[in-house]
């Protein structure tokens, strides 16, 4: 086999096996099977007719070969997405539809004035929003369904992605019913009574988040992809958990909802930080930049 017959894709498929650290964790990263990672370096191998990774350990590692090469395979997709990245900008207009998925603890409040602001600044240009939890929201990006994201209950960021901070986070407070048992603690709750009580937690659709779990902290739980969801769970007393402080200020302000003290309230718990995605070979037109201004509050 040629040289000439390796692929862009072949050496994505490189990159993310090294950044990720297993085939099987590149096939979870770039949701693809791990077979298919699998063939695609074997081909990658064949083509440049040198093995890439020593296969011989539990988790597979550079030959000497691979790490001589790993920089220009990088230094190579980085070119090919600045050049489709400049031909875009040369020949793209204003987009005839956005396409926008924002994490489901993104604040209501600040969506419903980003998409009235949109709407008034740009009229003719329809709006596809979409609401997501987790590793859901950088996939529908990376899978190309939308053009811009807000990520932010996942904290890991793809390679792929440009990501700008936005400037405010997400404050979430551990919430739960006035007659729920932790409710009426006089003291601050230790991990050992968090742990006896069932955990509403929000769920992945993607499977970018498998096995893995985000301040959980009870050994029983229960799972729904709907903030909603969750939010009335909470209120009947079903169990607790970790909530946007904005979403139930009103229940806190009458009492439906109670914060729970915690004795060991790990920072990852108190708040969340936002970063606006988009795919680094594929940036925004006019409208999604304007969406990137307002909401990062960098000009563009």
């Amino acid at each position: 086999m040629m040289i000439d017959a390796l692929t862009l894709d072949q050496l994505r498929i490189l990159v993310a096996v090294v950044d990720a650290g297993s085939f099987s964790a590149a096939a979870r990263r770039l949701g693809r099977a791990q077979s298919a990672v699998s063939y695609a370096i074997a081909n990658l191998e064949a083509a440049l007719r040198i093995p890439l990774f020593d296969r011989g350990d539990w988790r597979p590692r550079l030959t000497e070969g691979g790490r001589a090469l790993i920089a220009d395979a990088r230094a190579i997709l980085a070119k090919a997405d600045d050049l489709k990245a400049r031909a875009k900008g040369l020949a793209e207009g204003l987009e005839a539809e956005l396409s926008i998925v924002v994490d489901i603890m993104f604040p209501t409040r600040a969506l419903v004035e980003l998409v009235a602001g949109f709407q008034a600044e740009f009229p003719g240009v329809a709006l596809d929003l979409r609401v997501e939890a987790l590793g859901s929201v950088p996939q529908m990006v990376l899978s190309g369904a939308c053009r811009l994201g807000v990520q932010g209950s996942l904290p890991d960021i793809p390679p792929e992605l440009e990501h700008l901070p936005l400037p405010e986070e997400v404050a979430v407070e551990p919430v739960a019913a006035p007659a729920h048992p932790l409710a009426g603690a006089r003291r601050p709750l230790p991990d050992a009574a968090l742990r006896e009580q069932v955990q509403v937690v929000l769920t992945d659709r993607s499977r970018r988040t498998e096995g893995r779990d985000f301040a959980v902290l009870s050994r029983r739980s229960i799972r729904t992809a709907d903030l909603g969801a969750k939010h009335a769970l909470l209120r009947a007393g079903l169990g607790w958990g970790f909530m946007p402080k904005e979403l139930v200020q009103d229940d806190l302000d009458a009492g439906r909802l109670v914060v729970l003290r915690l004795g060991n309230r790990r920072p990852e718990t108190r708040s969340m930080p936002l970063s606006l995605i988009f795919l680094r070979a594929d940036p925004p037109g006019p409208a999604g930049r304007w969406v990137t201004a307002r909401l990062t509050g960098r000009g563009g």
